[in-house]
């Protein structure tokens, strides 16, 4: 009987590796589609569009986008975690799918249990800026005037929960602070109440300010990257100025529905992360503030819980919900 056995798990196993096999060799039969929550224009749809024409040229399948913008990717997020899992339909994810799972009591999907790993894109610092003539020169200058002036120094973001509000939660925490958060709807506000002197300082996505930091319009402080970025190399880390250890980066990546056929994402994952070696898109990415990242379906499953486990930390500890 044990023999038999043996020869039975046998087949079995041989025939799940010939389905396997079969189902990454017809992949993909007709298009694909790619769901962007965000509308067009931003550095994802760009993404998209570039992940786009490389699956094409390498699967020989349209491979087409769709913004599906709403609730803070909410609306588009949750169409690709509801769609079949049969590779036919991807989804763009980031930062808000970890921040999102903690800052609201229920969400349509499950961000951790809905959605297959594919690839990490990219990722990009957040800049500590100040307005270009701001008399705090110095990350430990913003640091003793927000001990000396407890909740008064004020910095703008984005919105609630939004990296840029999640990152100085982050930052207060470890740097003992205490300072006011001024929410704006969207990053071009905030960056015009920044230079409009409304606010004192505020943490700001490289592709936002690196243009005003060429400008002469906004001067960093300091960046959030685990190392100097290559974007900024003049710029320290706020990891060197005297906080071991901090280190954030806004990242961007692609997902497919959860139970997806693993030959398919695993396939994916093996066109992407080849093309983020090009030097076509090596260089787009560097011009949009950028860097590539790549590498495995498992290392995104190990960063995907690690990112979990610091965000959901430090939204709990700060008591940050969406509003």
């Amino acid at each position: 009987m044990k023999t038999i056995g043996r020869y039975a798990a046998a087949a079995i196993l041989g025939l799940t590796a010939g389905h396997a096999t079969a189902v990454q060799a017809a992949y993909p039969e007709k298009a694909v589609r790619i769901i962007v929550p965000y509308t067009p224009g931003g550095f994802n749809d760009t993404m998209a569009r570039l992940f786009s024409k490389k699956l094409q040229e390498a699967l020989g399948q349209p491979f087409i986008v769709e913004n599906k913008p709403g609730a803070g990717t909410i609306v588009g997020t949750e169409q690709g975690a509801r769609a079949a899992p049969d590779g036919y339909t991807l989804t763009i994810v980031g930062f808000p799918l970890v921040a999102n799972t903690f800052l609201y009591q229920k969400l349509p999907y499950d961000g951790q249990k809905d959605f297959s790993p594919i690839i990490v894109g990219a990722q990009t610092p957040n800049f500590l800026v100040v307005k270009a003539d701001s008399p705090i020169q110095t990350l430990a200058d913003f640091v003793k005037q927000a001990q000396q002036k407890p909740g008064q120094m004020n910095y703008a973001t984005a919105g609630i929960g939004t990296s840029n509000h999640l990152t100085m939660a982050y930052f207060e925490e470890v740097a003992k602070i205490s300072t006011m958060h001024v929410p704006y709807k969207g990053s071009s506000q905030m960056v015009t109440a920044l230079l409009g002197g409304e606010v004192d300082v505020m943490f700001d996505n490289a592709p936002s300010a690196l243009p005003q930091m060429r400008a002469g319009k906004e001067r960093a402080l300091a960046v959030t990257s685990n190392k100097r970025s290559p974007l900024a190399p003049d710029i320290p880390t706020v990891a060197e100025q005297g906080y071991p250890g901090f280190g954030v980066s806004v990242w961007y990546g692609l997902a497919a529905p959860a139970g997806t056929p693993a030959p398919i994402v695993e396939r994916l994952n093996e066109v992407l992360d080849q093309a983020l070696k090009s030097p076509e898109i090596q260089k787009i990415f560097a011009d949009q503030g950028v860097e590539p990242v790549g590498g495995s379906v498992q290392s995104f499953h190990d960063f995907y819980a690690q990112q979990l486990k610091t965000w959901g930390a430090v939204i709990e500890r700060a008591g940050i919900k969406a509003e």
